[in-house]
């Protein structure tokens, strides 16, 4: 049971990644941009890829009438994010701790991951009704008016995960450094939950 907790005190930790590595990455390629623009999102905010980067695509999204990519104050989930990995993270550490000395059964471990499942999922809800917001709420006004073939205003909703054509642009859209993190955390969580099951099972059956 020992390991087993050992192993959920670093899986956890590994959560804490988050707060210096993104949690996920979009990439906009196009033929005038040899160089691809990008952006990368935090727990706390979306920065470039490089340094110019969120400013291109603004002034691209400006003919087409999209939004401007927004700051952290003016969404409520970059001062709400960082506050629930930080939770997380120390209520896993403190689950393996009690798990370490025996003060709590391994079924703890499983009921962390869980939780950290639903919260994961609603956060990528949130994230793609974000997307879904970004790309489909146009200025009407705008320079640009591109329509589907029935005459409504095309989306330029880039995907939630993998892959995307969007007028000349290749869109991309995938997990970074940080959310690889996350999900080999949660990962270990599992592991940590199936050694002290193992470990129990033993122990009652000698």
């Amino acid at each position: 049971m020992k390991t087993a907790a050992i192993i959920m005190i670093f899986g956890s930790l590994l959560l804490l990644g988050l707060f210096k590595f993104p949690l996920w990455n979009i990439m906009l390629g196009a033929p005038q941009y040899p160089d691809p623009l990008g952006m990368n999102i935090y727990i706390d905010g979306i920065k470039g890829v490089e340094e110019f980067d969120l400013q291109n695509i603004d002034g691209i999204n400006h003919y087409i009438g999209m939004k401007t990519i927004p700051k952290p104050e003016e969404m409520w989930e970059f001062s709400v994010f960082p506050k629930v990995i930080l939770g997380m993270s120390i209520l896993g550490v403190v689950i393996g701790v009690l798990g370490f000395f025996g003060k709590v059964s391994y079924k703890f471990f499983l009921g962390w991951f869980v939780l950290m499942s639903v919260l994961g999922l609603l956060g990528m809800y949130d994230f793609n009704n974000w997307l879904i917001s970004y790309g489909s709420d146009l200025d009407p006004n705008a320079i640009i008016k591109v329509t589907n073939p029935d005459g409504s205003p095309m989306s330029y909703k880039p995907p939630l995960f993998g892959f995307q054509k969007l007028l000349n642009f290749d869109v991309t859209s995938l997990p970074h450094t940080g959310g690889y993190l996350m999900f080999v955390g949660m990962l270990l969580t599992l592991v940590a939950f199936w050694l002290g099951r193992r470990t129990s099972v033993k122990a009652t059956t000698q």
